[in-house]
């Protein structure tokens, strides 16, 4: 996993390994949850379950998913449709015909939160040696992910210094002012736009020019 240079390399990594590895599981689905709303990030090549098990959750506002990333690190189901915690996922699971779920806290990053749900189409498939193993896994993803996203975060940082460099020169160049002039320039219609500065730089770089408020 950390031989991967993005996160979604990543987390497509951590599915494959996780539904090999962990007893039980026959496939695997990282989620993804901001605010209230659940997407499926990665998952296993033949995890279209996962995926629609992701939606019911958006949908019904309930699930293991959430359970586990807003009140404890693992949630063990032995038959997502008859256990009582979720009722409306209850009623619809046998839409996407999985039975079995282990879900393990992946990452909490602000309002980015991330869970590893292990499924199957069998009841009672999990059990504690799956939660141990799982728990064991889920640890050196998280290192892994967090890692690759800091490194991702790097690398925008450097191209967004790099594009507001050559803007600088562009605005120094035309309006003959100095570096700090022409940083304080960019930052002025960043602010007026209510635009990030990155967006006001890369606008600049490709069009050559500012795009600034009517009333000014």
């Amino acid at each position: 996993m950390h031989e991967e240079e993005s996160p979604q390399a990543v987390m497509e990594r951590i599915v494959a390994a996780a539904a090999a590895l962990v007893p039980g599981a026959e496939d695997a689905t990282i989620t993804r949850v901001r605010g209230q709303h659940v997407t499926s990030a990665a998952a296993t090549a033949t995890d279209e379950r996962g995926r629609g098990l992701d939606a019911l959750q958006d949908q019904t506002g309930q699930g293991p998913c959430l359970s586990t990333l807003f009140e404890q690190d693992l949630t063990l189901v032995g038959d997502l449709s008859t256990d009582g915690r979720w009722p409306e996922l209850a009623a619809r699971v046998g839409d996407v015909g999985l039975r079995g779920m282990l879900c393990l806290r992946l990452h909490v990053a602000g309002d980015d939160l991330g869970a590893l749900d292990l499924v199957s189409s069998t009841s009672g498939a999990f059990d504690e040696e799956s939660a141990e193993i799982g728990q064991l896994f889920v640890t050196h993803a998280a290192v892994a992910l967090a890692a690759t996203d800091k490194l991702q975060d790097l690398r925008v940082a450097v191209a967004s210094r790099d594009v507001i460099g050559q803007d600088k020169g562009i605005l120094m160049e035309r309006f003959k002012i100095t570096a700090d002039q022409a940083f304080a320039l960019l930052s002025r219609v960043s602010q007026d736009t209510n635009r990030k500065l990155r967006e006001v730089a890369d606008e600049l770089a490709t069009t050559g020019h500012l795009r600034r408020p009517t009333q000014r």
